[in-house]
């Protein structure tokens, strides 16, 4: 922990074997590689199942649709955090607030405040369903991001259909 602090504050002189302060940090870091994809993985496959788990409730009648978007927004949430596993919170912090991911970001986590406000203080199901396709769509989007030329294809693809 000593050699992160020292790493993080600019202290470390470095040390012979040409390591960067990037890989040096990452060595110093309390989790190790495979508790991180461990992390990662529990992390995520939580969130699928349950968004997956949510859908299935929401032909529930009367509580369906709030047990729904409950489920569904904490499944969005579960496998947005999965990714700090491996990058860490600070730096998914950044690359979610980053200027070609901001817009996507705020949308999605608005309507994922929306869709609660709607299901459980409003008792709206229209709009707790309408805001659960807007964080789908936000989230999409803000997946699309991370892979190079993903958004220019899918613009052109949507151009090309309508």
């Amino acid at each position: 922990m000593d050699k992160l602090k020292k790493v993080l504050s600019g202290q470390d002189e470095g040390n012979g074997d040409g390591t960067g302060i990037l890989e040096r940090a990452n060595q110093a870091s309390t989790l190790a590689w495979g508790t991180r994809m461990k992390g990662f993985v529990v992390c995520f496959v939580l969130g699928i199942v349950s968004s997956i788990l949510g859908s299935c409730m929401l032909w529930v009648p009367h509580v369906g649709l709030a047990v729904f978007a409950v489920l569904y927004s904490v499944g969005n949430l579960s496998a947005l955090a999965s990714t700090m596993f491996l990058i860490g919170p600070c730096r998914q912090l950044k690359t979610m607030f980053a200027k070609e991911r901001a817009l996507a970001t705020v949308i999605m986590t608005v309507c994922l405040a929306l869709t609660l406000c709607a299901a459980f203080w409003w008792k709206n199901n229209g709009l707790a369903l309408l805001f659960c396709v807007l964080q789908f769509l936000a989230f999409a989007w803000y997946g699309l991001s991370y892979i190079p030329f993903a958004r220019d294809g899918v613009m052109k693809l949507c151009s090309m259909c309508f």
